[in-house]
């Protein structure tokens, strides 16, 4: 049976696989339920307009919440249910609730904090609309999807390495023109752009979260020189490696 998790007076989460406990759902709630190991092993997750939980037993995570809380706090009013293929910075967020560390009123209040960051940027991809729905509308079919969806996942896992496009094409059996075409298609960037963004975002964590030098977080984020990653780095954020570190110490 699911563990429920009251995280407020808007939200419930159930966590784990087999039926929900006896409760009462809010009838003005929507629903988002997470496959974390949907099919094929890609996750994805699913959303309702209506907090119906027929037939999500096999969901391993579903958040109920309050509309009226989601138009509040992210000004987000009910939409039509759709099913999305969970990205990945978001399937380690679904992971690490329902595969929580410690025990007891912990790990509840791990999970509970965990649920709302997890709602959180669920909604920030939306507001970025870059969420692929498992039912695209387009002319790409249900398994190029999937093999799109698994380049980008291998992208956001392996950034590090030294990812081209014959070898991602390779790994999810499409051809290498057609994965470059959907890829753009899909979201709206390049396959070079979508990996490079990935190895600046962690830059840019790395610049704020230690005091490693400019020159070594560029060697750990893949650039094989100083001027490559500030040139690269000061387009993705308008500003050099080093100005962002003056400016974040000058605060």
């Amino acid at each position: 049976m699911k563990i429920e998790i009251r995280v407020s007076e808007d939200m419930v989460s159930y966590i784990g696989e087999g039926a929900f406990p006896h409760t009462q759902a809010p009838k003005d709630a929507v629903l988002f339920a997470f496959f974390v190991t949907g099919q094929q092993g890609l996750p994805w997750v699913a959303y309702r307009d209506a907090p119906e939980l027929d037939g999500l037993e096999d969901s391993q995570l579903v958040f109920l919440v309050r509309a009226e809380a989601c138009q509040r706090v992210f000004a987000r009013s009910r939409g039509p249910s759709a099913n999305w293929h969970l990205p990945e910075a978001l399937h380690r967020v679904a992971l690490s609730i329902t595969e929580c560390e410690g025990q007891g009123e912990a790990r509840k209040t791990l999970r509970l904090a965990r649920s709302i960051e997890l709602l959180c940027q669920l909604h920030a991809h939306l507001d970025a609309d870059d969420l692929v729905a498992i039912d695209y509308d387009t002319d790409i079919t249900a398994r190029e999807i999937e093999s799109i969806v698994r380049a980008r996942q291998i992208i956001d896992q392996r950034w590090r390495e030294k990812l081209t496009i014959p070898l991602l094409a390779r790994e999810v059996g499409v051809n290498r023109d057609k994965l470059v075409r959907r890829f753009r298609e899909l979201y709206g960037e390049t396959i070079h752009a979508a990996l490079s963004e990935r190895r600046l975002d962690e830059a840019r964590t790395l610049l704020l979260s230690s005091d490693l030098p400019v020159s070594s977080v560029a060697h750990r984020c893949s650039y094989m020189s100083n001027a490559s990653f500030t040139r690269a780095f000061s387009r993705r954020f308008g500003l050099a490696p080093t100005a962002l570190r003056h400016r974040v110490i000058a605060a």
